[in-house]
């Protein structure tokens, strides 16, 4: 068997445009036919599921043409950073399965780096200190439509500007009295090269550097630095930066790097009506509206993880978004279609009762048990069977029993036959008190039914090839005996979907009707030995995950990560 090169690979598949700048440059050689990519978040919170996307690409493309992956962090501004987020990006990365191996950096390890960078600006003639006001300098810039004006501090000369840089980094001077800038044209079309500010004097403790610094770069002059230090030569990032690519591309130019990194942009991941604002989440933790970061109503990373969302139905997710250079939104159904297909096969189905009944038969004998095998997953076989206990005291869903039903309602109301799933059939009492004395069913002092009575024919055994009759409903159960307790939580769209994202004055539209807690859920046996993180669909509910945060050994916690419906179809 010959071996196939990536060149040849990528010709057989469909690319995306990202990919086949990178194939073109790996085909003409160069960057010596290396390719090395990057994710480089900065600490400033958690990552969100479109953070996901730009991880994947990243990683996905340095595995495919077999380059290499770093991860950065992009730390060079202490006052938004904190130790918490560094460790949470960690977690991020490694769970989608990016694996970066031991290239893991920090840009602030190249501040020497760049502030010998700026040095050579300055003697190059192209930076200089300015002590214009942040409002000044704003003002100066001009608009879209007029140029901008010379700083009357841009023409000093290298020796003055290497001086008060000096003196700048040696502390000599309050914050934001003076900033360096790049010596670049104030009449550039381009507003991002008007003399930008490339250091501000700032006092603030780094979470890496400590105390070592008062004098910090800005993100456009230290990205490119960082990039062209580690040898990166496709710097892909999303589409807001396409106008700071010539900045990007001056600084790495008249820092005369060799082989300097390529900067292309795609389009970030936009979902329809879901929040990814760090300002909006932060502010719904502030409020204690959510119990973090990772609440399972978000789109962290962390939250999704929580929720019960898995790596491959994040990877199927972004496949089907695709790669391009046009802005669109993808809607959440999508990623909940992804889900439940990558579940499908994974997750056994299970009986839950979210909102239990009691259900007596009458007519079985008091204090038997019997066991039934069920199947794990009728969709695979190799999934097997289990054993669920099986008894006089049942509990079933409270929807499932209807004193004075609709039509077309096949579940259990008095006089009804139904199925009881892998078990038998039984029937409502078709009065509400028959001539033994037995009652169809009770309630309590509110008119809120408590027990349905039935009987059960014994010759119905499921899987004993009884034919005589049919029945049309089947129903779920938990035998009340063995019934494991737990509290379920049903999630929905943080945000009030009929009245869009934000309100008039900017702040979250909040959906009060979010987050629905069932404390009295009764499930089967089985899953009293399930540890936290393990998915399982449950009948006619969803597809629900062990909640990791709030699980205890005597209180168990699920979460639905998904219903069993949708209204997304591939393709559509």
């Amino acid at each position: 068997m010959t071996e196939t090169t990536h060149a040849e690979s990528s010709e057989k598949k469909g690319l995306n445009f990202v990919e086949e700048i990178v194939v073109e440059d790996l085909k003409a050689g160069k960057n010596d036919g290396r390719l090395q990519t990057r994710f480089p978040p900065e600490p400033n919170g958690y990552l969100h599921i479109g953070h996901a996307k730009s991880i994947l690409l990243n990683y996905g493309l340095a595995k495919e043409y077999g380059g290499t992956f770093h991860f950065r962090f992009d730390d060079t501004n202490p006052t938004k950073e904190k130790t918490e987020y560094v460790q949470s990006i960690i977690d991020d990365i490694k769970w989608l399965g990016a694996d970066y191996g031991d290239k893991i950096y920090f840009a602030s390890n190249y501040f020497d780096a760049m502030y010998e960078a700026a040095i050579k600006l300055i003697k190059k003639g192209k930076a200089y200190v300015c002590d214009l006001s942040a409002d000044e300098i704003r003002e100066y810039r001009g608009t879209l439509k007029e140029p901008g004006k010379n700083s009357p501090y841009r023409d000093r000369s290298v020796e003055e500007n290497l001086k008060l840089f000096e003196g700048m980094k040696n502390g000599e001077y309050p914050d934001g009295s003076k900033v360096l800038r790049a010596k670049i044209d104030m009449a550039s079309p381009n507003i991002n090269m008007r003399d930008p500010v490339i250091y501000r004097i700032a006092r603030m403790t780094h979470h890496n550097t400590g105390d070592k610094w008062c004098i910090y770069p800005m993100y456009d002059f230290a990205h490119p630095i960082e990039d062209a230090e580690e040898g990166i030569t496709h710097s892909i990032c999303t589409l807001e930066f396409e106008d700071h690519r010539p900045l990007y591309d001056w600084v790495v130019r008249e820092l005369e790097y060799k082989n300097p990194p390529r900067q292309i942009e795609f389009s970030k991941l936009y979902l329809t009506n879901v929040v990814t604002g760090k300002r909006y989440i932060k502010k719904l933790v502030e409020d204690g509206i959510v119990d973090g970061w990772d609440d399972p109503r978000l789109v962290s990373i962390a939250a999704l993880r929580r929720r019960g969302f898995t790596r491959e139905s994040i990877k199927m997710f972004m496949e089907l978004v695709g790669v391009s250079k046009s802005q669109s939104s993808a809607d959440y159904a999508m990623l909940e279609y992804c889900i439940r297909e990558d579940l499908r096969l994974k997750a056994n189905r299970m009986m839950a009762v979210l909102d239990p009944i009691k259900l007596i038969i009458d007519n079985y004998p008091e204090g038997q048990v019997e066991y039934f095998d069920i199947d794990n997953n009728q969709e695979d076989e190799s999934a097997g069977k289990r054993q669920v206990a099986f008894s006089r005291e049942l509990y079933i869903e409270r929807e499932d029993f209807m004193e004075e039903p609709p039509k077309k309602y096949f579940r259990l109301f008095p006089g009804n036959e139904v199925r009881l799933k892998g078990a038998y059939f039984v029937k409502c009492v078709d009065y509400k008190k028959d001539e033994n004395g037995v009652v169809s069913y009770e309630t309590d002092a509110d008119g809120k039914v408590t027990v349905v009575h039935c009987t059960y024919d014994p010759e119905t055994r499921s899987g004993s090839g009884f034919e005589g009759r049919k029945v049309k409903g089947t129903i779920h159960w938990v035998s009340a005996e063995s019934a494991v307790d737990a509290e379920v939580r049903l999630y929905e769209n943080i945000v009030d979907e009929e009245k869009g994202k934000l309100n008039e004055d900017g702040t979250l539209n909040y959906n009060p009707n979010s987050l629905t807690v069932l404390k009295n859920c009764k499930l089967e046996a089985a899953l009293g030995e399930a540890v936290k993180g393990d998915k399982f669909q449950f009948l006619r509910h969803g597809y629900f995950c062990v909640d990791e945060k709030d699980t205890t050994e005597d209180h168990l916690v699920f979460n639905r990560i998904v219903s069993l419906k949708s209204s997304y179809k591939p393709g559509k």
